[in-house]
């Protein structure tokens, strides 16, 4: 009886007691998620370019 009273419950809240967003805080949310991943994506991809020449530069200069 235990785990039906607890989904019961659980049912109860996910129903009553959450407060779920709206469609457009949803698409506004993903928007603010894609343009911070594109813009995480290129300050990783700069210092990989960075990275890149200094191990050509020194490489370059050892061998």
């Amino acid at each position: 009886m235990k785990i039906v009273n607890s989904i019961k419950e659980s049912y109860s809240e996910l129903v009553h007691k959450v407060s779920w967003p709206t469609r457009s805080e949803l698409v506004n949310s993903a928007i603010v998620v894609l343009i911070a991943s594109i813009i995480i994506a290129l300050i990783v991809w700069l210092m990989d370019l960075g990275f890149e020449a200094i191990m050509r530069f020194i490489y370059e200069k050892i061998f």
